[in-house]
């Protein structure tokens, strides 16, 4: 079995598929904001629901088009 490695989704490669997971965590190693957790939460991003970066920003890489589930959102 593969470990499961804890990631951002700016980490994420594009087209590649990940699992939300409880926290969620900053960059930095603190928790993100209470009021941008339960909008996330709000959106989709739930404990367990299928993420995927399908197309990044220029330059910089931002905004994010993430697809959570049947949505797509972008992200920065």
């Amino acid at each position: 079995m593969t470990a499961k490695r804890l990631m951002t989704l700016s980490e994420l490669p594009m087209g590649q598929e990940g699992t939300v997971s409880s926290g969620p965590f900053a960059a930095d190693g603190g928790t993100v904001e209470q009021e941008t957790a339960l909008r996330l939460f709000e959106i989709g991003f739930i404990d367990g629901e299928r993420v995927r970066v399908v197309a990044r920003g220029y330059p910089g890489g931002e905004p994010l088009a993430v697809r959570v589930g049947d949505t797509m959102f972008a992200l920065r």
